[in-house]
């Protein structure tokens, strides 16, 4: 094996559909968190921008994260967050 495909392989990346599995995901578990009613559509777009929070969170605070199960809670993480912060500048009030 040569260094390009152990470099492939030793640091593995999420492809796009991977991406949007952990952002629905993310925002289907916000939204049980928060007693939320979306829809997919809501919940995809509430876990993505999750993911970018949490994933900035985790760098401010030097946690790494990679893999499925850990970019799934950094993306939960920021999702709730970003729910608290919507409902927070609509003043609704928070579940």
């Amino acid at each position: 094996m040569d260094s390009t495909t152990y470099s492939a392989l030793g640091n593995p990346n999420m492809g796009f559909f991977t991406m949007l599995l952990v952002g629905v995901l993310a925002g289907w578990i916000a939204e049980r968190i928060t007693e939320s009613n979306h829809g997919l559509f809501t919940n995809l777009l509430v876990g993505i921008a999750g993911s970018f929070v949490g994933g900035k969170l985790a760098e401010l605070m030097n946690v790494p994260v990679f893999g499925f199960f850990r970019t799934l809670v950094a993306a939960v993480i920021g999702a709730v967050l970003v729910l608290w912060i919507w409902r927070k500048v609509r003043g609704q009030p928070t579940g």
